[in-house]
């Protein structure tokens, strides 16, 4: 079973994009062959400047590998590197019709919130559609914003498969994890960079603590009883206690004597303790750019020996 997922080059990532995505992520290289690509030219619908994109590959790169991405167990790689998905891209623009790129949510999603709209934009679902269909997947993961894009993949896919009368073209599943971690954010709300309210992974110790103690809580001192049910501090503690510790930590919110800023210390400390050894391998991975590039390569190597095999049958079949 082949999975493929698509990593956008988004910069700094925060706790709620490690429990959201990218812990599952990792954690699916035991489930079957994962493929993960970091989306260099779906970047490109936003990201327009030369050094912003380059750095945001590399630290997205970096921080993946130090999470646990494994070269060995899973292929690895930048998608500009692998260049037959533009050839893929542009033979299934042809059998992709213009009412089904104009009934994609996400770009009249963006039409509609004011976006500068494009080609790129509208047509990116085609380009999704052959970074799936190059490599055989038979499983994507996507949040179920992205279902649609998926079941547009397959769409074409057949469309492709009924004209040339081949079934050259494996249609995929979408895998849509109903048990989503929704990851509050310092002010409540779900944590996202465009609300603000983030709590960084790798920011440096004066940011993180910070962010920590900016936790926004109810107006209870120290001698009243708190109750952890509705806080914000213990719903991110939950994410990085056991039960015992749970449990001790609700006892100290049933006992009066302590306030909020005393369980913001708690909650930083347990941050630092769970990321401290992918923080070392990170410093370790951005001491040695040669290493991280040498590690794009090698999987850039085994996903195009895989997409040149499959682009050599779909040329034959098409007449090129």
């Amino acid at each position: 079973m082949r999975i493929l997922s698509g990593i956008q080059p988004s910069g700094i990532i925060h706790i709620g994009n490690y429990f959201g995505m990218i812990k599952k992520m990792i954690e699916s290289q035991d489930d079957g062959e994962l493929f993960a690509f970091i989306a260099s030219y779906h970047a490109l619908t936003t990201v327009k400047e030369k050094e912003v994109l380059e750095k945001n590959i590399f630290e997205v790169a970096v921080n993946f590998l130090a999470l646990g991405m494994d070269p060995e167990k899973s292929t690895f790689w930048v998608q500009h590197h692998v260049k037959e998905v533009l050839e893929l891209y542009w033979l299934l623009s042809n059998h992709t019709s213009m009412g089904l790129l104009e009934r994609a949510h996400s770009y009249k999603d963006k039409v509609a919130r004011g976006f500068q709209t494009n080609h790129g934009l509208f047509s990116y679902p085609v380009l999704m559609a052959a970074d799936i269909l190059v490599y055989d997947s038979n499983i994507v993961p996507v949040g179920k914003d992205q279902i649609q894009h998926v079941e547009m993949t397959r769409d074409i896919a057949n469309s492709f498969n009924n004209h040339y009368k081949t079934d050259i073209l494996v249609l995929p599943e979408a895998k849509v994890d109903e048990v989503v971690a929704t990851v509050p954010g310092t002010d409540g709300a779900k944590m996202s960079k465009s609300y603000g309210n983030t709590i960084d992974m790798f920011g440096d110790a004066k940011t993180i603590k910070k962010q920590v103690m900016g936790v926004v809580t109810d107006s209870k001192g120290l001698d009243d009883v708190k109750d952890p049910t509705t806080c914000n501090i213990y719903k991110l503690s939950e994410l990085f206690m056991n039960e015992e510790e749970l449990a001790e930590l609700r006892q100290r919110y049933a006992t009066p004597g302590e306030g909020y800023g005393h369980f913001k210390m708690t909650l930083l400390d347990k941050i630092n303790e769970h990321f401290e050894p992918y923080a070392q391998r990170r410093q370790e991975l951005l001491n040695n750019p040669k290493e991280v590039h040498e590690i794009l390569a090698f999987g850039a190597e085994k996903a195009g020996k895989i997409a040149k095999a499959k682009m050599e049958k779909i040329r034959d079949i098409v007449g090129l």
